[in-house]
């Protein structure tokens, strides 16, 4: 197999295994919100933190997994047409993060605490502002829009503590191109040290 197709099929392998965590874990989020719990004000979300993830993997590619994860928090909670286009295209906004990673690469954010929770916090933010953006243009008040930073705020906390563990596995919040080719040094580093 060439390595350009062992690569895609491992990054196609890779963005379906996280698009089916997103979709189980943002229906059972959606379930414990409206059905267990439906007096709380507050929901968390797996959205902002699986796209962060997925665009420190593989850039662009999260585009996929911001609008898996509104379509799926639409399902669970029985949302109507409009609401479903708040969520999908309002995540979409997260994308401007792409900037972000750009600018500081992927192993500088990597490598920093705080530029690895400042960019989990963009990437959660953009795609609160981004959400709030389309409800007003659908014709909801800026004062009820602004729900959607209130209701998220344990969302915000959430990513940046499951950012703030994941970034500390190998591999796991890292470029996957950097990744492999790091991996593959360091294989045949140990394998020169066993000779």
């Amino acid at each position: 197999m060439k390595p350009n197709a062992a690569f895609a099929r491992y990054r196609a392998v890779d963005l379906l295994m996280f698009g089916l965590m997103l979709a189980v874990f943002e229906t059972v989020a959606v379930t414990a919100a409206t059905r267990w719990f439906p007096g709380e004000p507050y929901t968390v979300s797996m959205t902002p933190v699986v796209t962060a993830i997925v665009m420190m993997r593989w850039g662009p590619w999260a585009a996929l997994h911001a609008i898996l994860g509104g379509a799926a928090f639409c399902r669970a909670s029985g949302a109507q047409g409009m609401h479903y286009a708040i969520y999908c295209v309002g995540n979409l906004l997260s994308m401007a993060a792409l900037l972000l990673r750009k600018r500081l690469t992927p192993e500088g954010i990597r490598q920093s605490t705080a530029w690895s929770l400042g960019f989990a916090g963009a990437v959660t933010l953009l795609m609160q502002c981004g959400r709030a953006l389309m409800a007003v243009i659908f014709g909801v008040s800026p004062a009820t829009a602004l729900g959607f930073f209130t209701t998220d705020a344990i969302t915000l906390l959430f990513t940046l503590v499951l950012t703030w563990v994941v970034r500390r596995l190998d591999g796991l919040f890292e470029d996957q191109r950097h990744y492999l080719l790091r991996a593959g040094r360091q294989d045949e580093e140990e394998d020169y040290d066993e000779r």
